[in-house]
């Protein structure tokens, strides 16, 4: 038993310890009651609009490249911590929309804003939007079309001048106009050349990267297009030359990709319609650009719930990546409306090619016309992405698989019945599976070969893009992105065909 007048000092040594401890333990339960929950809460935020933020951009219109996108999101983030509203305002258009609507002696918006985006310019909401509200009502009298042409321009074009060709003359009249243009205050706001990017404004070069996607053929037919339009409007030009002074194909090549990228359709054929069109695509909404045609004016209904500093979006259409950079200059990630054409001819050499001619022009039928399909002949065939475990193929036309099996026949005889079959049913040609299984199988793998050869094609430009190399910048490393967003969306289709003709093939071998 130790002795009590020894333990004293001992006991006394540990009181200043135990100060201390108690003091920490008590400043420690101060920062868990008072400081820890506004930390956790503001790490909670920061999370939530990271998160949030990044969802969202996904959504929007990839005007930039990834590296720049990713960045910009990252930016955007911390920066719609303190002012979630204030950070997308762009103070350069504050007088445009008071200015459209004084011209238009009409209301147009009371919930959108122009705001700049990591792409570009957008509509940003002002307020809390519910579904169904109307964002903005544009009257046609304040939309540019081809009716806006002064009556001495319009009445020296002929009738080989299209709309597009039109209203493209009428934003080239009103630039060269200058501040004397009525439009002056909306001609200013639109894109700059180097800020396109269709195809048609690509260099050959450029173009070589997309050479195995019908897009390649489709841009230089598109070229040729609106090098006859400028040789049609020339009279236009030599007729008034203080407005149409030294126009060149470049300069008419880049109004008319403004009208492409950003005119829609309505009553008056193609019409610019400004504010709406600094709206930005989203291929999952489903709010569109309408036309009310009793009212004279083209509006977009909210298709979700919308907070003050949101984006608005809406979708342009469901277009395929090939149909968004020709006309729009932009691609989607793993858009699901891809799809790849592919043609199939009836080799010259072919004994009856003469007799499966004449058989497919007596069985033709009118197509349904695709808002995603190019210029197209009878030949040529849409392929959409197969789903996995589909028993159908669809996605892969009816007309395509019936085209191989007529250039697999080889005899009268068997086009003789397809023929009779043809007439029995609904007078389309080859639409039910051959009766011969070996001939069956042989159209499939006919297709099998054709579509494998796609897939290599594209798999060889894919690798030359990847990676680029280190002495590119901008506009260069921007479209390279664009060309392999676009030919690894066409892959994606291809292989999910191939995929599915296999299995075909197989399960008949196994029967």
């Amino acid at each position: 038993m130790s002795n009590p007048q020894q333990a004293s000092p001992w006991v006394l040594e540990l009181v200043p310890l135990v100060v201390v401890i108690l003091v920490v333990a008590h400043v420690l339960a101060l920062v868990s009651i008072y400081i820890c929950p506004a930390l956790i809460q503001a790490e909670m935020l920061l999370h939530s609009v990271i998160v949030t933020n990044s969802c969202w951009a996904q959504s929007r219109r990839p005007l930039v490249s990834t590296l720049f996108r990713c960045f910009s999101i990252s930016s955007n983030s911390f920066a719609s911590i303190t002012s979630p509203e204030a950070s997308h305002i762009d103070e350069d258009f504050n007088d445009f929309l008071p200015w459209l609507e004084h011209k238009a002696a009409a209301k147009i918006s009371s919930a959108l804003s122009i705001g700049k985006s990591s792409y570009g310019r957008g509509l940003y909401a002002d307020k809390d939007i519910e579904t169904g509200d109307c964002l903005l009502k544009v009257p046609y009298s304040v939309q540019l079309s081809a009716d806006n042409l002064p009556v001495e321009i319009t009445c020296l074009l002929g009738d080989e001048v299209g709309n597009v060709a039109k209203v493209a003359l009428l934003i080239l009249h009103e630039k060269k106009l200058g501040q004397n243009s009525e439009w002056a205050p909306y001609i200013s706001c639109l894109p700059q050349a180097g800020d396109l990017h269709s195809t048609i404004f690509w260099s050959d070069d450029e173009l070589a990267m997309i050479q195995p996607s019908a897009l390649y053929e489709e841009t230089l037919r598109q070229k040729a297009l609106i090098e006859k339009d400028l040789c049609a409007v020339k009279l236009v030009f030599d007729r008034f030359p203080r407005h149409f002074r030294d126009v060149t194909l470049h300069e008419f090549t880049y109004a008319y990709g403004l009208v492409t990228s950003r005119a829609w359709g309505s009553s008056r054929d193609v019409s610019m319609i400004p504010f709406a069109d600094f709206l930005n695509h989203d291929g999952t909404s489903e709010a569109y650009v309408l036309c009310n045609e009793s009212k004279k004016h083209s509006e977009v209904i909210a298709d979700r719930d919308f907070a003050p500093g949101d984006e608005v979006l809406i979708r342009y259409g469901k277009f395929s990546n090939a149909t968004l950079l020709l006309d729009f200059g932009f691609t989607v990630s793993c858009n699901s409306y891809d799809q790849v054409q592919v043609e199939l001819n009836i080799p010259q050499h072919d004994r009856l090619y003469t007799q499966k001619l004449e058989l497919l022009d007596r069985h033709s039928t009118r197509s349904i016309k695709d808002v995603n399909e190019f210029t197209s002949s009878r030949n040529s065939f849409t392929i959409k992405e197969v789903k996995t475990g589909s028993k159908k193929g669809k996605g892969i036309p009816q007309s395509l698989r019936a085209f191989a099996r007529i250039l697999t026949c080889n005899s009268q005889e068997e086009l003789n019945d397809l023929a009779l079959e043809a007439a029995q049913n609904d007078g389309r040609l080859a639409r039910y599976p051959l009766k011969n299984k070996n001939r069956e199988i042989a159209a499939h793998q006919l297709l099998l070969s054709e579509i494998s050869q796609l897939v290599e094609e594209h798999n060889k430009y894919i690798k030359l893009l990847v990676p680029a190399p280190p002495y590119l910048c901008g506009k260069s490393v921007l479209r390279r992105r664009l060309a392999q967003d676009l030919l690894t969306g066409e892959l994606r289709v291809l292989k999910s065909a191939t995929a599915w003709l296999q299995n075909y093939c197989s399960t008949l071998l196994t029967k």
